[in-house]
Order: structure tokens, then C-alpha cells, then sequence
């Protein structure tokens, strides 16, 4: 029982803690100032160079993690460590970048000692910083306030309020930045091509479909032996009826051909044709088709459907696209 009353204590501590790092988010909300905001985003959406990040500790790993969600975005940055800077790092910084320096206290030595040679290139600085009277929030050109009243370390000194509400700032400008570019799926899509985000957003239906070199075709008069024979070999499950000029007819499935066959009366299978078995103008898909959206056209309907030919704007006949393909690429 006692060790059961130390978990429930646990876990209620956890979520203090929580609500505790959610109410510093919702505070610097209220605190920060609409004229020093509207000026970082300013920076950042005017830049024509590249947004530099510093930080140091776990000020620098937040650093880190903003310069990975502004390039994602289409926003190039880096994160530059301070003591790299002072010792040759500061050659990748020119005059049309713009610098966003973190520091809870505002007087981190490394921080301080870029502060010159930043303002020597003329590069504006935007300070993330916890105490509005430090060094750097003086000396810098935007300052937001990332203060809180207490750290959720129950000694009061592991960085993690701050980081959590420096992190929140940064991500808060990244996203409105790509609001007011107008950043579109498609555009996210380019700096995103791995992953199944990615995929659903860039793949398409030429790269999975098996190419009408390598799928069953049969023609219209083909008899019942030749269609499953021509299934077996192709070994994906359907067939394409296609006429003289490659156009498309109709496609066969497995089930197509044993439902054909129940219901046929054994003395009249031999005169069963391709014509005669096949799904007439099936639903088919363009080969420029996203991957995807051929998936939700094969899922979202009362009857799955479990391929599909691709065909050109002539009803020319280039595939066939599984279900299966599409799932194995990762979707």
C-alpha cells in the first residue's frame, strides 16, 4: 500500500510539474511585448541571409532545436556554439544574417564575448533572455522576455522552465513566420521528403506502380486458361484487358475470375473470353497521382478496392498500382 501511495505522490508530482511549466507558457504570453515580437518577426521575415542561433548548455541545445524548425521551414539557420564562434566559427556570419542569442541570465561570458564582433558586422540581435536588466538584453536590438518565476527543478536551479518557455518562443516565431510566407503543404513537403509526412506530400503513384512491361495484359477474346495463366505469371493478382493499341478495356482480379467461375455452369467455362469476365471501365488513376491520395481513392468507398490501372489522359494503359505497394512504401 505504501508503495502504491509513493506512485500516486509521484505521478501527481509529475503532472504539478507540468501545469506548473504550462502556466510560465501561458505568463510569457502575457508578458511579452507586441512591438518587440512584431520586430523579431520583422528580422526574420525580411532576412536575406541566414538566422544564427547561440546558446550555451541547455540554452544551446534549445538553440539547436529553433535553428532545425526554421530551416525545416524554409528559413536557413544554423546554430552556432559561442566558444566555436570566438576561435574562427564567427567567419560563417555576414552582414545580412540575423543573430537570436539564448541566455536565461543574460550574462553568459561566451554570449557576451560574440556581442562585438556581432555588432562590428552589423548583424541585428534578437536576445531570448530571462532577465530584462542583463548585459545582453541591453545591448541587443529585440529583446523577449523569457523570464519565470521558478524553475520546475525542486532546487530551483535546473534549467527547465526557462528552456521550456525559451523553446516555445522560438517555435512561436518559426510558425508565424511561415504564416506570413504562405508556406503551403507543398512547400513544406520539399525540405520534408523522408518520413511518412513526406511521403503522403511528395510520392507519387510512377514511382510504386508496376509498369505495363511487367503486369498481365490480355486481350478481349483471350479464353479463361490464358487469363489465369496470364495472372499466375504476373504474379500481382489482376489483369489488364487492353485492345489493339494498348488502350484500356477492363482489368480481371483474382476474385474476379473465381467469382466468374462459381457462377458458370462447368460445360461452358471453355467459352468464357476476357470480354466476358472483366470490370468494364474501372475506376483507374494518373500516374502523377499522389501516392496517398490514390490510397484514401482505394480505402474510402463502400467496396475497397485492392488495384488499380494507371492509365494516361488517352486511356492509354501504363500499370497497375496494388494496395499493397502503397502501404509497403510506407505510407
Amino acid at each position: 500500500m505504501q508503495r502504491v501511495n509513493q506512485d500516486m505522490n509521484a505521478a501527481n508530482r509529475v503532472a504539478e510539474l507540468l501545469r506548473l511549466e504550462a502556466k510560465a507558457i501561458a505568463q510569457t504570453a502575457d508578458r511579452l511585448q507586441t512591438n518587440q515580437v512584431g520586430q523579431a518577426l520583422k528580422l526574420l521575415v525580411e532576412c536575406q541571409g541566414k538566422v544564427v542561433l547561440a546558446g550555451v548548455g541547455k540554452s544551446g541545445i534549445v538553440a539547436q532545436k529553433i535553428a532545425a524548425t526554421l530551416t525545416s521551414i524554409g528559413t536557413v539557420a544554423i546554430c552556432l556554439h559561442p566558444c566555436d564562434a570566438l576561435h574562427g566559427g564567427l567567419g560563417v556570419v555576414m552582414a545580412n544574417d540575423v543573430a537570436i542569442l539564448l541566455s536565461n541570465s543574460g550574462e553568459t561570458e561566451e554570449i557576451l564575448g560574440m556581442l562585438p564582433h556581432l555588432q562590428y558586422r552589423q548583424v541585428p540581435i534578437v536576445a531570448i533572455v530571462g532577465n530584462l536588466n542583463s548585459t545582453l538584453a541591453r545591448k541587443a536590438d529585440v529583446v523577449l522576455d523569457a523570464s519565470v518565476d521558478r524553475e520546475a527543478c525542486p532546487l530551483n536551479l535546473a534549467p527547465t522552465t526557462s528552456t521550456t518557455v525559451a523553446l516555445t518562443i522560438g517555435d512561436a516565431l518559426a510558425m508565424t513566420v511561415t504564416q506570413i510566407k504562405g508556406l503551403t503543404p507543398a512547400d513544406f513537403a520539399l525540405n520534408h521528403p523522408a518520413g511518412r509526412l513526406g511521403k503522403r506530400l511528395t510520392l507519387r503513384v510512377a514511382t510504386i506502380m508496376h509498369d505495363i512491361t511487367n503486369c498481365a495484359t490480355l486481350t478481349p477474346n483471350d479464353s479463361w486458361l490464358e487469363i489465369v495463366s496470364g495472372i499466375s505469371k504476373g504474379g500481382l493478382g489482376a489483369a489488364l484487358v487492353v485492345d489493339a493499341m494498348g488502350h484500356l478495356l477492363g482489368i480481371i482480379t483474382d476474385g474476379d475470375l473465381r467469382r466468374t467461375i462459381e457462377h458458370t455452369d462447368l460445360s461452358n467455362i471453355k467459352a468464357l473470353t476476357a470480354s466476358a469476365i472483366m470490370t468494364q471501365a474501372p475506376i483507374t488513376i494518373a500516374a502523377d497521382t499522389l501516392a496517398y491520395d490514390a490510397l484514401q481513392l482505394m480505402e474510402n468507398r463502400p467496396s475497397q478496392i485492392s488495384v488499380l490501372p494507371v492509365v494516361d489522359p488517352e486511356n492509354y494503359c501504363m500499370g497497375l498500382l496494388r494496395i499493397h505497394d502503397v502501404v509497403r512504401s510506407g505510407l
